[in-house]
């Protein structure tokens, strides 16, 4: 609760998506005093419309690092929540080409070359691991044991109960109007007449980032895709168990894994809708999106997954499941202080991993705002590795990158063991 000097706090989080929760969390446990601001409900956002995949093999070793590091985080939470969040499956990484087959040499490569347990598969082994997916085309897979998928739900529960154990206060319905600022220096944020004070700052509004930024005159380099997933429903014919693991096709674009007995398909395709977060409205809520089942994009999902799973046709018992992604030109996010506004720290951009990389981000974020540094090397992450760069200013020009690079996240062919594997969902 406030202190006896009004409504004022070591530190002010917009968003309660599993970014801005995590970041709570850990910035409480270290003893600063934080309220989170939320428009709507708690993981109500792109954190409730995630799939959740957890491929911890990245492009380069440290990528790498900071999702491993982050599942130990996710351990020590189930111990303290008494829940199960990381639902270990594994992963497999079919290629049904010989370029395709070249990014799972790759891959493996690098992950043995830093000790990770990954190895090669054969179809017949393949088939004995997915014995619902076609695999006659494949030419080469690799599979991942530890892999798996956190669950929002629970991971965003588990944020709100640690961290409310720490001190957190949490705001929900209590969208953010304005960010105070004085002598360029943040100084809190208003809510209608009442004002929330803290020297510090965190934006991590998720799609509406960039026009929190655009309160102080920042500019933020995202944009809100559309996304779309389906989910199967049980079929005793085509039976998916629990601990199936996770597939990545990156030939068809998809991902996808088991859930509730039937199975998660999702796509990242050439096309989406681009979302201008001002004409939503105040009262939009996402999680009441709703995907026309003619819609195109829909369609070109069903087609997709068709291609791997050759019993899901459009007559195929299913939900679809539509939100809204936060992308960036590169496909990293955008974490720190962006120069103008001392004290106003950016979270987001997350490009389809908020889940999976939320535990570890907002340990950096607490590391940060109190230390001013990171034993983690987050240059590629910095929020202001685009600042004034020409090209990233106008809205349409950042809009036309972040949709470039939505549409190219599953379809270019990697090149080379440093490349291959940043775009895993």
């Amino acid at each position: 609760m406030a202190d006896a000097q009004g409504d004022t706090w070591d530190v002010v989080v917009i968003g309660a998506g599993v970014a801005g929760l995590s970041s709570a969390m850990q910035l409480a446990r270290r003893g600063l005093r934080v309220v989170v601001l939320e428009r709507e409900r708690i993981g109500n956002g792109s954190t409730g419309r995630a799939a959740g995949l957890l491929g911890q093999l990245r492009g380069t070793p440290e990528a790498t690092r900071l999702l491993m590091d982050g599942l130990a985080i996710v351990r020590e939470l189930e111990q303290r929540a008494g829940t199960e969040i990381f639902v270990q499956t594994g992963s497999v990484r079919v290629a049904a080409s010989p370029e395709r087959a070249r990014e799972v040499v790759d891959l493996v490569a690098m992950g043995r070359a830093i000790d990770f347990e990954i190895e090669h598969i054969d179809n017949h082994e393949l088939g004995n691991l997915l014995p619902y997916m076609k695999t006659e085309d494949v030419v080469d897979a690799c599979h991942c044991p530890t892999d798996g998928h956190l669950q929002p739900a629970e991971l965003a529960a588990a944020y709100v109960s640690v961290g409310r154990e720490a001190g957190v206060e949490f705001r929900q319905h209590v969208p953010v109007d304005e960010i105070v600022v004085e002598h360029d220096r943040v100084r809190g944020v208003k809510c209608g007449q009442s004002t929330v004070s803290a020297p510090v700052v965190i934006n991590a509004s998720g799609p509406w980032s960039y026009r929190v930024a655009g309160y102080v005159d920042a500019c933020l380099p995202t944009a809100a895709i559309g996304h779309h997933y389906l989910t199967t429903r049980p079929d005793d014919a085509h039976p998916v168990d629990r601990m199936s693991p996770a597939i990545r096709d990156r030939h068809n674009r998809i991902y996808a894994r088991p859930e509730s007995g039937g199975l998660i398909v999702g796509m990242y395709g050439t096309s989406a809708e681009v979302f201008d977060m001002s004409r939503l409205g105040s009262e939009f809520d996402m999680s009441a999106m709703k995907a026309r089942r003619d819609d195109i994009n829909v369609a070109t999902l069903i087609h997709a997954a068709q291609q791997r799973f050759s019993w899901i046709n459009e007559r195929t018992p299913m939900t679809i499941t539509t939100g809204i992604m936060t992308f960036t030109p590169d496909g990293k996010p955008l974490c720190g202080e962006i120069p103008g506004v001392a004290g106003l720290f950016h979270c987001s951009g997350f490009c389809g991993h908020g889940i999976v990389q939320s535990p570890l981000i907002g340990s950096i974020m607490a590391d940060l705002i109190i230390d001013e540094q990171t034993e983690y090397d987050i240059s590629v992450l910095e929020a202001d590795r685009f600042f004034e760069m020409d090209g990233y200013v106008e809205r349409a020009e950042i809009e036309s990158r972040c949709f470039e690079m939505h549409a190219g996240y599953y379809g270019r062919v990697e090149t080379g063991v440093s490349d291959a594997g940043d775009s895993d969902r």
